[in-house]
């Protein structure tokens, strides 16, 4: 499939990525009504492992129960608030204490003890369990989503339904975690990710294993973009060395096998599907002008298990690339901050740009200025 024609698209207005209260906005319109990666289920390997999955003030804890069931619970206490959990990850065990008044909870929410509670009229445990928040769970990669009445992940992310299985994402494992910090705006890394038209001269060794013109598009509208690029070698993989640093998805067609796919999850996900491995991009904005950025590389535990495993050569490969790549959005965002810059023209090979910036503006709306509902 041709990308569409970006022919009279321009990039959006400065002011998307400098203004505190289009910020502001964007936190209340966008990310506290979307569905963002919090992480997978290899992260809760037995009853009673959890993590905490945290934006603003809130605070999600994602736990496995006793029963294997992954659930969520917002991480504060019903008596007097105090947060429950406060390391990012561990193991609680087979309750959840309060560490302020010692209420305890079961891992399924429920509340079993509140010391010196049973005398207090109209007090009853069966109301005061913890509060659950909107939970789904996408082929082992588990979203939330924080708004009161959220839209079904379903129907808010399509674009997923159905896709990817012959990856085998449920049985993933990370092998390597990069954390990195960037002064730019988060839409930038969209940007950045969703076009090769930079590639050739920052990316040269990329290039080479996936010329820049070597793409097409299965998604390009809605809040799912993207698709595959074919590797000028299709035994080859993207790592440092171009070959496999491991053996292919048993359940990909010789076809897939000489891709890559690539795809943005507004608003807050990128997915890199290689033949051997899954590398996964998770985007939280800080600021509006700074963002983190959490980088997995995901291998089925079959390969991880292999005698003379070594996934440092698509580590390595990726991080050299992001780098890269953030030192373009910092200096992108630089520019788009000066009261000199104005919108410039898409090229056609931008059209997911233009693609994303439509979707933004529709998750904004009625918040976005109305010079740029116009524009998108």
């Amino acid at each position: 499939m041709k990308p569409r024609t970006a022919f009279g698209q321009h990039t959006l207005p400065g002011e998307y990525f400098t203004s505190e209260e289009i910020f502001r906005a964007e936190r209340t319109q966008i990310f506290h009504r979307s569905w963002l990666l919090a992480g997978h289920v290899s992260q809760l390997p037995a009853p009673g492992s959890y993590f905490l999955f945290e934006l603003d003030r809130e605070s999600v804890l994602v736990l496995r129960d006793a029963g294997g069931t992954v659930r969520a619970f917002h991480n504060l206490c019903r008596h007097r608030g105090s947060r429950l959990c406060l390391a990012p990850h561990g193991e609680i065990g087979a309750t959840l204490q309060c560490p302020y008044h010692a209420w305890t909870y079961g891992l399924d929410g429920t509340l079993r003890a509140a010391p010196n509670m049973g005398d207090v009229p109209g007090f009853d445990p069966k109301t005061l369990g913890l509060k659950p928040a909107a939970l789904a769970d996408w082929q082992g990669f588990l979203f939330l989503n924080l708004a009161a009445d959220p839209v079904p992940f379903e129907t808010a992310l399509p674009g997923l339904v159905g896709k990817f299985e012959a990856w085998r994402l449920p049985e993933l494992r990370s092998v390597h975690q990069e954390v990195y910090e960037v002064e730019a705006n988060w839409k930038l890394f969209f940007h950045n990710y969703s076009e090769c038209y930079h590639c050739p001269k920052v990316h040269p060794h990329l290039n080479k294993l996936t010329p820049y013109r070597n793409t097409e598009n299965d998604l390009d509208e809605g809040p799912v973009l993207g698709g595959p690029m074919w590797m000028s070698n299709p035994d080859g993989s993207m790592t440092s060395h171009g070959g496999r640093c491991a053996v292919p998805f048993a359940g990909l067609s010789p076809e897939e096998r000489g891709r890559v796919y690539y795809y943005t999850v507004f608003p807050s996900t990128f997915l890199s599907l290689h033949p051997d491995y899954v590398m996964v991009h998770r985007a939280l904005a800080l600021g509006v002008d700074r963002t983190r950025i959490v980088c997995d590389w995901y291998f089925h535990p079959d390969a991880i298990g292999a005698p003379g495993f070594d996934p440092r050569s698509a580590v390595d490969f990726w991080d050299l690339t992001n780098r890269q790549d953030w030192e373009l959005c910092a200096n992108a965002h630089k520019g788009v901050a000066s009261n000199a810059w104005e919108p410039g023209p898409y090229s056609d090979l931008e059209s997911q740009l233009a693609a994303f910036d439509r979707q933004y503006l529709r998750a904004l709306a009625p918040e976005a200025p109305a010079a740029a509902r116009r524009q998108g």
